[in-house]
């Protein structure tokens, strides 16, 4: 059926609400649309994100030292999409695996657009560091050139060569006696042309840079002024010290990016084992981006390519800064007017108001904590109380990314340790946070908590905390369900939510859960929560089903979605099928999205938008109008630990967790929701091919989302202040049912 076909028929249900059948043929209709007009490439549109990236590092309403940040982040981000994704296209494409993408493209055709889009965005690094760098020497900030090094800077940088550098560099010959070394992921090298002083015999060499080097050395003093040298323009200054009696013919640096994906046997007895043993291969795998100076001769260009067998699209001539992402050494703390004014989360009032006891305040009434405004604290404290309360029995707790210093390891290691019974899933498939979550297991172990890996077919991506405790001649149980990880670190800069609750059906399913996690229980009679790979995409049709119903019949079908990325084609065609039915529908999507939104007979009713500041984006949130629009309050209302991933859906265990809590409900929809809504300053607009384009407010229409969170406390936090209405803010008064 053509898209008039598909207009024509949803125009003809929606005006005569009793042609319910004609659901079936839409579903139908939309289903046999070719892909490529349905879907986006999932590659592509991450690379737009990234390129929503790198454009805040143009944007002056941003700090410049802030916009030297995003910049690194782009770098960091390419490097890891290569490292991952892109490997994974090469792979198949040297399998001879030629099954296309949810878009109809091959591998091969995806990592043609691929590298084109991605040498648009690296040529527009390399411009924008060119504009920092020179606005970061205006403000007395500066990466200093070889003829700009003075000579009292010039002994204290040798100084530093000989002490700091030197001892942990090997020069390199490669001949037929040394060949060339394997060059690690990430790896940063200068390779040269030499030529000995007394036969003039030449040589090439390599200077692999060990990875704690670190690439921009501040130089001392300066008098309000700070100044550094990249690590590069050191070799350069001292080659002779490591090749005394040669003469330098050519040099240049290069950096290697490997394939870093993880390939786990199914049937592995111990995963523990499998995954040290695979973080190993990591550092071995075969090369995906070979960047090189522009600098560096074509002689050693050639033979670095031909060492290092990299295929000819592997590798990339740089014109400028090699490592992009490093740059983001140069952020220093110095000038504070070039970094975003600091900014110290509140702690909810609502914990307060019980004097600190969170269980107390939990009993009370649930409530949710907006991260990174407000803090993260009260998750450690929640943990800690229940390892020090002698009336809790149990601590049960899912771990994805914990970070390196976590509080929350040293609670459940306390709580142990106390005698409490603790259960720790420990998720090994955290990508690029394995080797940590392998340490912490290690320890949690060590202390008596029951450590279990999750599923060698499945992640454990759920961010549950369950404590129960003792309360007269019965067992109560205390959940906290996030949409992020618990991980200090990120806390700070992710926009999340905690939500804690003593709902007693809900916990009798978070039981469910973990049992299912530890000993392969499928959960059964599970009461309000939606737990993925079971029920959640169903679950998820369903809801958008009823807003499809409530459109036919004449009514506002509504639906709100916050996510980082959305690209399950079951879900879309059925956001397709919504939207044809007059379901309004508004997605706010940090990164991947391949649902086209905005086209006429398709998804006409569907806009994207995605915000990108100063915090990152990261809850998951859904509100379903339920008959009374939104915001109402029959809304329903969840908030999840999944994107609409496929992956979400059928490979990972993951949670969808309705609110009932009618000011939580209000905070969630009415607060949150409504605030990245009305966002018109950080916030880009999709168009059905993929592209984005920034809103530009006019005078007096300017709002910021994450400037309105820091600034006005949220709703269910409040306590005893909530009276306090002109702190509280609401931007909707959740009355449009009435």
């Amino acid at each position: 059926m053509a898209d008039g076909d598909i207009k024509s028929e949803r125009t003809s249900a929606n005006t005569d609400p009793s042609k319910v059948l004609d659901k079936k043929v839409l579903q139908d209709a939309i289903e046999a649309l070719p892909r490529h007009e349905k879907y986006l490439n999932r590659e592509i549109s991450w690379l737009y994100f990234n390129m929503r990236v790198l454009e805040e590092a143009e944007n002056t309403r941003h700090p410049l030292l802030e916009r030297l940040r995003f910049l690194s982040i782009s770098g960091n981000n390419l490097d890891e999409f290569y490292m991952v994704r892109v490997a994974g296209l090469r792979g198949q494409l040297e399998l001879g695996v030629n099954a296309p993408s949810t878009d109809g493209l091959t591998p091969l055709q995806q990592l043609q657009q691929i590298n084109d889009l991605a040498e648009t965005l690296m040529e527009k690094q390399q411009k924008i560091w060119a504009v920092i760098n020179a606005e970061m020497r205006k403000h007395d900030i500066v990466l200093l050139e070889k003829d700009e090094i003075s000579d009292q800077e010039r002994d204290w940088i040798e100084t530093y060569f000989l002490e700091n550098v030197l001892p942990v560099l090997t020069p390199i010959a490669v001949d037929p006696a040394h060949p060339f070394p394997f060059i690690p992921n990430l790896g940063f090298t200068m390779a040269l042309a030499l030529k000995r002083d007394s036969d003039k015999r030449e040589m090439v060499a390599l200077l692999p840079v060990p990875h704690h080097v670190q690439r921009f050395v501040r130089l001392p003093g300066g008098d309000n002024k700070v100044r550094f040298i990249s690590l590069e323009r050191m070799l350069e200054a001292f080659l002779g010290q490591l090749f005394p009696g040669y003469q330098v013919e050519g040099c240049g640096v290069f950096r290697v990016i490997r394939d870093s994906d993880i390939e786990i046997e199914e049937e592995a007895e111990d995963l523990v084992r499998v995954f040290e043993s695979a973080l190993k291969r990591r550092k071995r795998g075969r090369v995906i981006r070979l960047k090189i100076d522009s600098g560096m001769p074509d002689s050693l260009r050639k033979l670095v390519i031909s060492r290092l067998d990299a295929d000819v699209e592997t590798v990339v001539i740089v014109e400028g800064i090699l490592g992009i992402n490093e740059t983001g050494q140069l952020i220093v703390d110095d000038f504070p007017a070039l970094k975003f004014p600091p900014y110290n989360p509140r702690y909810p009032e609502r914990v307060r108001d019980f004097g600190g006891d969170i269980f107390k305040a939990i009993a009370a009434k649930d409530f949710v904590v907006h991260h990174p405004y407000e803090s993260f604290e009260v998750v450690h404290a929640f943990l800690r109380q229940a390892a020090r309360d002698p009336d809790v029995v149990a601590i049960k707790q899912t771990l994805y990314r914990a970070g390196a210093q976590s509080d929350i390891i040293g609670a459940l290691i306390e709580a142990a340790e106390a005698g409490k019974s603790v259960t720790a899933v420990v998720e090994l498939k955290a990508r690029f946070d394995e080797e940590q979550n392998i340490k912490w297991a290690r320890d949690l172990e060590r202390a008596g908590v029951h450590v279990v890996f999750g599923f060698i077919d499945l992640k454990t991506h759920a961010k549950v905390s369950m404590v129960v405790r003792r309360e007269s001649s019965k067992l109560v149980s205390y959940l906290h369900f996030g949409t992020g990880n618990y991980h200090p670190v990120t806390a700070k800069i992710y926009t999340d939510l905690s939500f804690f609750t003593a709902d007693q059906a809900l916990a009798r399913d978070t039981n469910k859960m973990f049992n299912y996690m530890t000993g392969y229980v499928e959960p059964s009679n599970v009461e309000k929560l939606v737990l993925a790979p079971f029920m959640l995409r169903d679950h998820l049709m369903q809801l958008i089903d009823k807003e499809i119903d409530i459109a036919l019949s004449g009514g506002q079908g509504a639906i709100w979605i916050k996510l980082n990325a959305l690209l399950d084609a079951r879900i879309i065609d059925k956001l397709y099928e919504a939207s044809q039915c007059g379901v309004e529908i508004d997605l706010i999507i940090r990164g991947i999205c391949t649902l086209r939104p905005g086209i006429p007979g398709l998804s006409e009713n569907i806009r994207v938008r995605s915000i990108v500041g100063r915090f990152l984006e990261h809850a998951r949130i859904c509100c379903f109008g339920n008959g009374g629009g939104l915001p109402s309050r029959k809304a329903k209302v969840f908030i999840s630990s999944a994107d609409w991933m496929p992956r979400n859906f059928n490979r990972r265990v993951e949670t969808l967790v309705p609110i009932e809590n009618p000011t939580v409900h209000n905070q969630i929809m009415g607060q949150i929701m409504a605030a990245n809504l009305k966002d018109t300053c950080q916030t880009w607009v999709m168009d059905g091919e993929g592209r984005f384009e920034k809103i530009k407010p006019l005078a007096g229409e300017e709002f910021i989302a994450h400037h309105y969170f820091m600034t006005n406390a949220s709703l269910s936090g409040r306590g005893k202040a909530l009276g306090d209405t002109a702190k509280m803010a609401p931007l909707t008064d959740n009355h449009s049912d009435e």
